[in-house]
């Protein structure tokens, strides 16, 4: 089962792929050789797991994507007071490779400009270059999660070209920002931009910066928090260049790009993103890589301004209805093959809001359900917020099901999902409240096991005379039989009498409530309470189909005391007993509802 996040990220990459403007402007003729047609798009989660679309497993060298880390060693390695002397935090609004410092200081602006990531190199820990670039490559490689290979190549080619990073270097080490031999450090760094990655590494990359710093997959922390915050903080505001203010206005994501065509991007706390394609635009950034961001941020909701109000974990609970069945009363027969398969019907109760990284984990845990699961229930009923990424990985899932044996079920009480635009055919099925939804799942597992719903019973097989002599309560009861939609009770009406449902069903409305009802089906009771206690009915009761009842009178029930009074006697202990069944089922149900969520 290919996951919806991957047939999201081929939609997007599909989108985009017919875009052949922009060309490579780096002097490398290393990257000449790679498919300029290539396009990989590559999301991987804050909890480590991977989508990808496309060619994300060709190798291409990082360039100045390598800037982010770097900075983040420097500022493990120096410290931050240490690198705010040397680089500052200002947006330059200059290309990469422009000569960009600070008149008075000789500062670069930066540390994502070239100057500022040449200085950044120089301070990150290491008695010679060798010692440093050895330091950098084992922490990039723990960052991607597996050895990343310097590309000899492409070195010797950065070296032959290099030029204006030389000229750079030497205007370093003219205002002391430099401190050494600026042909040492350049060396470093151009080795740096001379690693080999691919998309999954870049987006395992971004993800651990989405992880504050922790790798994903490794649980190794690799960058402090305050660090990861500075470096996110710079990336925002000057990892895109000249482009970086409308980057933030339409991605809205702290991004970096590099002249290798790859850009990462960084949702906190969610999850990472990178996308490469070769192909340049006028900034040195990916053509398809930045048509791609803004189609992502837009249709998976990640931009940083638009963050989840609730942090808690997206999953509250999940349960199957062996554990959590429905509040309705069924024939014992019912009662014990429910026990047997209610495992096949699973509903997770979800909560917060649901932006990308929590409709990311709840379709990964519908599609890690297997086979054993017929029936899924969402129940959003604790959703503050359901934005349309949310509503797009429902359809989706419900749109995959669809053809199978099995169904998306959605509790959607403030009707978020535009069903209505939905094909029949792929729709999800939808219920206002969780009761209704269990119940609808619960006769669906019936049916498939062999169960005949709603087959008329004999009176003397009605589960409430188990204890009771049927025969000698015969004489007291009145049959009656009523056709479909017909009322038996109105909410407020004096006691009626004890019903007994032989046959067919009838649907009993919730107090307050008249779009929530409980249908009763052949073995159900209803009546007793205003019976025995002398009370007003509180639920308006009718025929959900043509109904077959036996009706036990408040006149008869009345004279059966006083004619049969061990027979009342019985009958009350039957009721009795049926009350406290019926009260364990609803603590249950009131447990399941009100527990707390499970620890994030």
């Amino acid at each position: 089962m290919t996951p919806v996040v991957d047939e999201l990220l081929d939609a997007v990459r599909e989108a985009c792929i017919d875009d052949r403007s922009g060309e490579s402007k780096d002097p490398i003729p290393h990257l000449k050789t790679i498919d300029p047609d290539a396009f990989g798009i590559c999301v991987a989660t804050a909890d480590g797991h991977l989508y990808e679309s496309g060619d994300t497993r060709a190798p291409f060298p990082i360039q100045s994507i390598s800037k982010t880390l770097t900075y983040g060693l420097a500022l493990t390695d120096a410290g931050a007071d240490a690198v705010a002397a040397k680089i500052d935090v200002e947006p330059s609004g200059d290309a990469f490779n422009e000569i960009s410092l600070d008149p008075e200081t000789g500062r670069p602006l930066n540390p994502m400009i070239n100057a500022g990531a040449i200085t950044a190199a120089s301070l990150v820990a290491g008695a010679t270059p060798e010692e440093q670039f050895a330091r950098i490559q084992k922490a990039y490689s723990a960052f991607a999660g597996r050895e990343l290979e310097l590309s000899e190549e492409v070195l010797e080619a950065e070296v032959a070209a290099g030029h204006r990073n030389r000229a750079i270097g030497h205007m370093l080490r003219e205002f002391g920002i430099l401190e050494d031999d600026p042909n040492r450090t350049l060396d470093v760094y151009l080795r740096q931009c001379s690693l080999l990655t691919d998309c999954r590494d870049l987006a395992m990359m971004a993800a651990t910066l989405a992880n504050g710093g922790v790798q994903p997959r490794t649980g190794e922390r690799l960058l402090a928090g305050e660090h990861v915050d500075r470096v996110l903080s710079v990336m925002t505001t000057c990892g895109m260049y000249d482009d970086a203010g409308d980057w933030v206005a339409t991605v809205g994501l702290p991004a970096k790009s590099g002249v290798g065509g790859g850009i990462i991007g960084v949702l906190p706390g969610q999850v990472g993103i990178a996308v490469w394609s070769p192909r340049l635009d006028e900034h040195g950034s990916s053509v398809r890589g930045v048509a791609a961001c803004r189609r992502l941020s837009n249709e998976l909701g990640l931009h940083f301004l638009h963050v989840a109000r609730d942090t808690r974990k997206v999953v509250r609970d999940s349960y199957d209805l062996t554990d959590g069945p429905s509040l309705r009363e069924r024939p014992e027969a019912e009662t014990r093959l429910l026990d047997e398969v209610g495992g096949r019907a699973r509903v997770l109760e979800l909560q917060g809001d649901l932006q990308f990284a929590g409709a990311e984990a709840v379709a990964r845990g519908v599609e890690d359900l297997g086979d054993d699961v017929d029936l899924v229930v969402l129940d959003l009923g604790r959703c503050d917020e359901v934005p349309d990424v949310a509503v797009r990985t429902v359809l989706r899932l419900a749109e995959r099901f669809a053809g199978s044996d099995r169904t998306l079920v959605v509790v959607d009480p403030e009707e978020a999902l535009p069903v209505d635009d939905v094909p029949e055919d792929v729709r999800p099925r939808v219920f206002r409240h969780a009761a209704a939804a269990i119940d609808w799942c619960e006769e669906r597992l019936l049916e498939r096991h062999g169960a005949v719903l709603d087959a008329p019973i004999a009176l003397e097989d009605h589960p409430l005379l188990r204890s009771v002599d049927a025969e000698r309560l015969r004489p007291y009861l009145e049959p009656r039989a009523v056709d479909d939609a017909a009322s038996l009770v109105a909410a407020d009406d004096e006691p009626q009498g004890l019903f007994l449902v032989l046959g067919g069903a009838v649907a009993l409305s919730a107090p307050h409530d008249a779009d929530r009802t409980l249908r009763l089906a052949p073995g159900t009771i209803f009546g007793q309470v205003p019976l025995v206690t002398g009370r007003a009915h509180r639920a308006a009761v009718r025929a959900d189909d043509q109904a077959e009842l036996a009706v036990l009178t408040p006149r008869a029930f009345a004279r059966m005391a006083e004619d049969d009074p061990p027979l009342h006697a019985s009958l009350l202990v039957a009721l009795l007993t049926a009350g406290y069944e019926g009260a364990e089922r609803l603590l249950r149900h009131v447990a399941r509802r009100t527990r707390p969520p499970e620890p994030a």
